[in-house]
């Protein structure tokens, strides 16, 4: 599902504290109030959404939300695709293209590891020049894919290779569980930097970048949203400027992979039980191995019971006419692989058009949402994301829920404010790490700061000077 930068849920852990210390003080005096029931909270939300109805993309209208409906997180914080960082660097592991695609599978599994194991939640808009950065520290213990093994081996094999190649994912990251390393593995922790800015505010739109020099990968993009409300139920589509992630293979000649975004609903507004399903078609694709994957995601079955449920296909495609959208357009002969699975539990494949033996591809049971290396607080800059909302957090989880939307609102004051100031002066506000608010091709370029400030990252330099135009 497309990440938000709007006014629109999201999903979180079940349980969520605050990531850092806050630096502002509260009024020790001030009583703590009753937070809301999920009930409450619903009836509010419904409230508030109804007057939406008709409105072709609730997201771009940034309506401000009470702080007892908040989830204390920032948006830019919370939303990355790395819930669990070892798949993403073991995509290239392999020297085969087919195994490469299922590498990138498996990632694309996982990357919202936060929708199978959380509840749908709102946490803050973004604000114009904030921005976030953190560190993965990972261990490259994902378990090598093989189809050309699979391809030899009898039919008898399915349940040897699940055992010894495909053991659940695990790391410090993930589990308590540990699986051997493979030989070939790296046997030190791999470093993941990541550096998110929001670019634009009409439309809200944020850019990031994902990097691991280690391991020649990088990932960008630009996450925005449309969101819609029915009556009923959300739904929340990728925006015009979000065509994707774009993961590069610097090891693999720089092989570029374009992984795009299904649509999603919120829904059980009515029944007071909040929950994400997805009931769309997405693409992977690579033109470089000519290799594409149609992913289509199914929402309900019989009597509308939510089943999870996702199929897929693997197959040989011509970048140049690249006119295959559905499943059943590809034809046998091209077909290199089919998926299978509960995306909120197992995902297997099949090698071929037809092959009944189904392998693990991965297994999400096990599996929780990996955490983040911060920087110290006193490292933070105060458009920093954890700094800026660090006294409506701190409000929050005091319950001091008056308090906290009076702090938010002072904030998001601030913020329009400086964009009268902005306009008066005839300024043009410029991103502090991206090139510009958006690009035609979804895919964001960083500027010598931005490069610099994910250098420093590798090299958990934390220190950054605060920049002389800022949108905080």
């Amino acid at each position: 599902m497309a990440s938000t930068s709007s006014g629109s849920y999201e999903a979180s852990p079940a349980s969520t504290a605050p990531s850092t210390a806050s630096e502002s003080s509260l009024n020790p005096s001030a009583a703590a109030e009753k937070p809301p029931d999920d009930t409450s909270k619903l009836r509010m939300f419904l409230g508030i959404l109804r007057k939406f109805i008709g409105v072709a993309d609730i997201a771009s209208v940034r309506f401000s939300l009470p702080a007892q409906l908040l989830e204390p997180t920032p948006n830019l914080e919370y939303w990355n695709y790395l819930d669990q960082p070892n798949t993403f660097i073991a995509i290239g592991d392999s020297d085969d293209a087919l195994d490469r695609m299922l590498e990138v599978l498996r990632f694309w599994f996982t990357k919202d590891l936060k929708y199978v194991k959380g509840k749908p939640c709102k946490p803050y808009n973004s604000a114009l020049g904030e921005f976030f950065r953190c560190n993965w520290e990972v261990e490259d213990s994902a378990p090598p894919i093989d189809t050309g093994s699979m391809q030899t081996a009898p039919s008898s094999s399915a349940s040897s290779f699940k055992s010894a190649k495909q053991t659940p994912l695990a790391s410090k990251n993930a589990s308590t569980t540990t699986i051997p390393k493979p030989a070939t593995r790296l046997d030190h922790p791999i470093r993941v930097s990541y550096l998110t800015e929001q670019t634009s505010h009409h439309p809200p739109v944020s850019a990031f970048f994902v990097d691991c020099p280690e391991k020649g990968l990088t990932a960008r993009g630009f996450d925005q949203l449309s969101a819609k409300f029915t009556g009923t139920s959300i739904k929340v589509t990728p925006g015009e400027h979000n065509l994707g992630i774009f993961i590069t293979l610097a090891k693999r000649d720089n092989e570029q992979y374009q992984l795009t975004h299904p649509a999603a609903h919120l829904g059980g507004l009515l029944r007071g039980a909040l929950n994400v399903t997805v009931g769309d078609q997405c693409y992977i694709s690579c033109a470089k191995t000519k290799i594409k994957t149609i992913l289509h995601y199914i929402e309900e079955g019989w009597l509308g019971k939510t089943q999870n449920k996702v199929e897929g296909v693997v197959f040989s495609y011509d970048p140049d006419n690249d006119d295959k959208t559905r499943i059943r357009d590809v034809p046998e002969k091209d077909v290199l692989a089919r998926i299978t699975g509960n995306w909120k539990e197992k995902l297997y494949f099949s090698l071929g058009p037809n092959n009944d033996t189904q392998h693990l591809i991965m297994d999400l049971t096990p599996l929780s949402v990996a955490p983040k290396i911060l920087p110290p607080s006193e490292k933070q800059l105060p458009n920093e994301s954890l700094r800026f909302w660090s006294g409506v957090t701190d409000a929050i989880a005091s319950r001091q829920f008056s308090r906290a939307t009076t702090l938010k609102q002072e904030l998001e004051e601030r913020q329009r404010e400086k964009a009268k100031e902005r306009e008066g002066n005839g300024t043009t506000w410029h991103p502090r790490f991206f090139t510009g608010a958006v690009t035609p091709l979804g895919k964001p370029e960083l500027t010598e700061e931005g490069r610099e400030a994910l250098k420093a990252l590798q090299e958990q330099r934390w220190d950054l000077k605060e920049s002389d135009i800022t949108g905080a």
